[in-house]
């Protein structure tokens, strides 16, 4: 195998597909996503419960459990190296060591019966990167730089102990004390206030600068990701349904999936009595619709729409969208209201 150079991407996925195996049928919850992510860079990747964002997050470091399975096909091309052949032992050295993961819960991701210390030092050990003392000294290290103020007091302390913002900077601690390449951060501001959301959107940030880690942002608000991300990818129905630079896709955006999502954004000096939605919800995984996944609720389909599944279309020189109206676009001065399928 040759070895990667700066040039190619740290992270390279190819038609992941990702099925659950259930009484009720299939669930294709990640079927058929491609992208890749640059050494340095952050990307967001963005879309409602239930289209697939955390379980593609979860299939990247292999952990997901049965009646799921990573399809035969997928490939995870990580730093020169392909994840879906290493064995269960050689992927538990690359997760957390080259692949750190902030989970959206702090508590869930933390022992209630372990100090934050002994958590993040049990890091360093299981990767065999020092004594007993100097994976304690490194994990403080680590929760000065996380912005965790006495962090030799913080370090003996149990999670509940600490506030919401304080126990998600322990699982960024977490996630970044073996210096990993890559940081899969799995919607790391839902539960906090937007003060504190703020925070710790500035300190993965500053972290990335520092470390020059590439990170997944993965997250349902578009305003995390215009605050965060160099590039965006949508997610709708199991799979990618448009990507773009940020600023190209919050300035021209064009699948009418993103267009929803941007509607529903609160604007600054904006007043609206309330706020755009989008009709409808996410079909379940086992009855994905034909053709547009996205077609009873978009208020452009046409009969092509619901029988004819698009490609991804090149719309700019970085800005892809899975829509027929790249091909037809006169049909936008079309608009009417969505059939909702219940």
């Amino acid at each position: 195998m040759a070895h990667p150079t700066n040039n190619d991407p740290l992270l390279s996925v190819r038609d992941l597909r990702t099925y659950f195996y259930t009484e009720a049928g299939v669930a294709r919850a990640v079927d058929g996503v491609s992208f890749d992510i640059a050494r340095g860079e952050t990307v967001g990747l963005v879309g409602e419960s239930g289209c697939g964002k955390s379980v593609t997050a979860f299939s990247l470091i292999r952990l997901v459990q049965p009646p799921g399975r990573i399809e035969p096909g997928s490939r995870i091309g990580f730093d020169g190296r392909e994840l879906t052949s290493l064995s269960d032992k050689e992927m538990r050295g690359v997760r957390g060591e080259r692949i750190g993961f902030v989970f959206q819960e702090p508590m869930t991701a933390l022992n209630p019966v372990f100090t934050v210390g002994d958590q993040i030092a049990e890091v360093v050990r299981v990767h065999n990167a020092g004594t007993k003392r100097e994976a304690w000294d490194r994990a403080v290290k680590m929760l000065e730089t996380v912005g965790i103020p006495s962090p030799a007091q913080r370090a003996t302390e149990y999670p509940h102990q600490l506030s919401g913002g304080m126990r998600q900077r322990v699982v960024i601690a977490m996630a970044l004390i073996m210096n990993p390449a890559l940081v899969i951060a799995d919607e790391p501001t839902t539960a906090l206030d937007v003060t504190i959301q703020a925070q710790i959107l500035e300190l993965l940030r500053d972290l990335q600068q520092k470390f020059g880690t590439s990170i997944l942002l993965i997250t349902h608000d578009l305003g995390v990701v215009a605050e965060t991300a160099s590039r965006v990818i949508v997610m709708y129905g199991g799979e990618i349904v448009e990507e773009a630079p940020v600023a190209d896709l919050f300035a021209r955006a064009h699948h009418p999936y993103t267009e929803g999502l941007l509607a529903a954004m609160p604007q600054v000096g904006q007043s609206r009595e309330r706020l755009e939605t989008i009709p409808g919800s996410v079909p379940p995984p086992t009855k994905w619709p034909q053709g547009c996944r996205f077609h009873d609720r978009c208020p452009y389909a046409w009969e092509r729409c619901a029988s004819d599944h698009p490609p991804l279309y090149q719309i700019g020189a970085a800005h892809v969208s899975r829509c027929h109206l790249a091909g037809e676009p006169a049909r936008r001065a079309e608009k009417h209201e969505p059939m909702v399928v219940a």
